[in-house]
């Protein structure tokens, strides 16, 4: 056995992002067979926050793949195993929990063996409570075999199951309490609390796997196992749960035709299992709302200078190949808003009842996904030039449209700019991020009439709406910050002189 355990060794779910419990298995780059090296990335997997690739910590060949794509798998789980020599030959099969009925114990299987709890009985322990189908096995075995008999009649199994039980407390072991070879029997009369002679190998499972099957009413005896060693899982037993279901469910699908649930095209609901990203989105945003006292501010500047500024650094030779916008300089534009007011970027620790000025700026920018919405931040933003910036941006932005941005690329945000403008919208009051003290919405920047040096002119006008956390932030910093913001953009000199 320890040597079959080394030669299979398996790679568990691990976690992958501060403590999350479970991943969904995306995609497999492997299938059972193939030669697997140290380092490779076998699978990609979502997290409540990101999608990862997942490398094997070892060499060999795939000898099993426990989950499917698109399975749920909790952390801790054993995801793939792999044969590490596969020149040895054939695997070895797993050993019985206990020896088959036609078969004599061999001496060595008489004495004292250790058990893990879940996984069987030694075949020398006495069980407490018999089975109420174990009745007529045990009348046909001589619970007093291989003791010597004492007396004739009722009192020679009692003597034994005394004499076993003597024996476990003792410490060591009395003789076989179930013997391998039935004895005959004119009619059966077990004894209470005698020990059920072995009928076959008692079922291998983990304790929460025996839960589930108690709890949903299947018999482990006739679930087909799957696991290594024949370890019955959890797969093994929805499994068994479905078969039954199959079984029983035709003639009530015949009966129930009519009022199917319409899976064609025209139904009339669609439900979507809500799970990874959007799942944990839709949980951070309601403990947003429902913790932190928003107030948004909403301020329209004209931006004309700015979208010229843009294309001004298109066409500058030191930002060639780099990807120029208004978002570039609107970040640039917060950053500068955070210096001139540092009391902006903050976070509340409840447990200490503190407010934390943090020195250093984590800008989180708002990216949708086909996964759903993540806020990858960049991080100590403030010490980046313009080209730094921009560069960071495209990564980011690149990153996360690949679904490739880590856990650690999400942590630590401080504050966040959302662009709704992109999608045409002219401005919205965004939910604050868990942790961070403010959000900056941008609206979609638009050629509007506008009354400028005393005439009313077309200008590229926008709505700026800030969201910020009472706590943290009252309502004179909340509007000099935003205020400066706006002043940045309407003239971005202040770029400079305000640097």
């Amino acid at each position: 056995m320890t040597a079959n355990t080394q030669r299979f060794r398996e790679f568990k779910m691990p976690d992958v992002g501060e403590g999350l419990t479970e991943a969904e298995i995306l995609k497999w780059y492997v299938n059972v067979g193939d030669t697997v090296t140290d380092g490779q990335v076998v699978c990609e997997v979502e997290t409540a926050k990101a999608a990862v690739e997942l490398p094997i910590p070892f060499d060999g060949v795939v000898h099993e793949l426990r989950f499917g794509e698109g399975t749920t798998v909790d952390v801790g789980q054993v995801i793939i195993s792999v044969d590490t020599q596969p020149g040895a030959g054939p695997a070895e099969e797993a050993p019985a929990a206990a020896p088959a009925a036609t078969e004599e114990p061999e001496p060595e299987q008489q004495g004292r063996q250790a058990v893990l709890v879940g996984y069987g009985a030694a075949p020398s322990s006495t069980k407490r409570r018999p089975r109420k189908a174990s009745a007529a096995a045990t009348g046909t075995a001589g619970p007093h075999a291989g003791v010597p008999a004492e007396g004739t009649g009722p009192a020679a199994p009692r003597t034994a199951v005394a004499a076993a039980i003597q024996a476990e407390l003792n410490g060591h072991t009395a003789a076989p309490a179930a013997p391998a070879v039935p004895a005959p029997a004119p009619e059966p009369a077990p004894a209470p609390g005698a020990p059920a002679a072995p009928v076959g190998a008692r079922p291998l499972a983990k304790p929460p796997v025996r839960k589930l099957a108690k709890d949903l009413g299947v018999d482990l005896a006739t679930v087909v196992p799957t696991g290594p060693g024949g370890v019955v899982t959890r797969e093994d037993v929805h499994a068994a749960t479905q078969a039954a279901t199959q079984v029983v469910a035709p003639p009530a699908a015949e009966a129930v035709a009519p009022v199917a649930v319409p899976v064609v095209s025209g139904a009339r609901e669609t439900r979507i299992p809500v799970k990874g990203v959007r799942k944990v989105t839709a949980q951070a945003m309601v403990a947003s709302a429902f913790t932190a006292p928003h107030v948004t501010e909403f301020v329209t500047v004209d931006v004309t200078r700015t979208m010229k500024l843009v294309q001004k650094l298109k066409d500058d030779p030191d930002m060639a190949g780099l990807r120029v916008n208004p978002l570039l300089l609107v970040a640039k534009a917060l950053l500068v808003a955070v210096r001139r007011n540092p009391d902006v970027n903050a976070a509340w620790d409840e447990e200490n009842q503190e407010i934390v000025l943090k020195h250093y700026v984590n800008l989180g920018i708002a990216a949708a996904t086909p996964r759903g919405l993540i806020v990858p931040n960049i991080k100590d933003a403030q010490e980046k030039t313009l080209p730094e910036l921009s560069r960071s941006l495209s990564e980011l932005v690149a990153t996360a449209r690949e679904g490739k941005t880590s856990p650690a690329e999400m942590s630590g945000g401080t504050v966040t700019i959302t662009n709704v403008g992109v999608f045409g919208v002219d401005t919205g009051t965004p939910i604050l991020n868990p942790g961070e003290s403010a959000i900056l919405a941008v609206g979609a920047i638009k050629l509007q009439p506008w009354v400028h040096k005393g005439k009313v002119k077309p200008r590229h006008v926008t709505t700026l709406a800030l969201s910020f956390d009472h706590r943290l932030i009252d309502g004179e910093l909340g509007s000099r910050f935003l205020a400066d913001v706006a002043a940045v953009l309407e003239d971005p000199k202040r770029l400079i002189t305000w640097a």
